[in-house]
């Protein structure tokens, strides 16, 4: 692989990662159609790790405060089962705390939610995945797919949950959403975001969820793969080219969240949908002249 090559996909996965319209199936196809060989799995993580970067330069405030709130949760519970045992010993009846008394609070918990079928969904279905990368008419199906999802998404009405009013049940049916979209071509901004607007939630929250919810899921895919890759074959012109193709995914993906967020509030996913579409039909229409 190249430098140049290396750019194009951070630049692939920048962009794709996060405008809805599929970073696996971009980079699929283009691997397929142009033959490149990234050496297994490293090249991959090692973009994700650039627009997991991205996600938290947007949405720090938002992260710090869970991730606080987050440990609240944990002291707290703790001092509960200290209060549990208190109670029985001593014959008192002490009040416990309650572990979710806020937004944030509220927050992780439908993360947390939403992260478990997603990943329960990713191991299972790692070998499928594997396998339909490799086959041309998978990516071009799940980006038509994917441009019937944009096209719903940009007719449905503003909904009104924030995370006080959204439900657990709503965070486990997103996260059913985004660990399908591990598919290739299957957009999993695309598809978690409509999945959330099908729930009720209004635009901004749904952007908002849609990608911190995405931070345990692609963390929990690199701990997954990272112990399939070959650190002792990869030579320093790889390296660099690594590191400059996790740079470009890093600054482009923050740029497209950031477009993302205004995409989602004024309905303008139509075009990505008819993008998606046209590739779409591209892939299905060169799978069978190839074949």
């Amino acid at each position: 692989m190249s430098l140049l090559d290396a750019i194009i996909m951070g630049i692939i996965q920048g962009l794709t990662e996060f405008l809805p319209v599929s970073s696996s199936g971009h980079l699929c196809l283009f691997k397929q159609f142009f033959d490149i060989e990234t050496d297994g799995m490293l090249f991959d993580i090692l973009l994700h790790i650039g627009t997991l970067i991205a996600v938290f330069a947007v949405y720090y405030k938002d992260i710090w405060k869970m991730i606080k709130e987050g440990f609240g949760i944990i002291g707290d519970a703790f001092v509960n089962v200290a209060t549990f045992l208190g109670n029985k010993i001593h014959k008192e009846s002490n009040s416990y705390r309650k572990l979710v008394n806020n937004s944030y609070r509220k927050f992780v918990m439908l993360v947390i939610v939403s992260t478990i079928p997603t990943g329960i969904i990713g191991v299972v279905a790692s070998d499928l995945v594997s396998a339909a990368e490799q086959i041309l008419i998978v990516p071009g199906i799940c980006l038509i797919i994917t441009s019937i999802l944009l096209f719903v998404a940009d007719h449905l009405k503003d909904g009104k949950k924030t995370p006080k009013t959204t439900t657990y049940t709503n965070a486990f049916a997103v996260g059913i959403c985004q660990g399908v979209a591990t598919l290739p071509g299957l957009s999993r901004s695309g598809t978690t975001i409509t999945a959330c607007l099908l729930t009720g939630m209004n635009r901004k929250f749904a952007v908002k969820y849609s990608f911190i919810m995405s931070i345990p899921a692609i963390l929990g895919a690199l701990v997954f793969e990272i112990k399939d890759v070959e650190f002792a074959a990869l030579q320093s012109a790889e390296i660099l080219n690594y590191v400059v193709g996790t740079l470009v995914a890093m600054v482009v993906g923050y740029i497209c969240i950031k477009t993302m967020l205004v995409v989602v509030r004024k309905k303008k996913f139509t075009i990505f949908s008819i993008y998606c579409l046209i590739l779409g039909l591209f892939s299905v229409g060169a799978y069978f002249y190839l074949a």
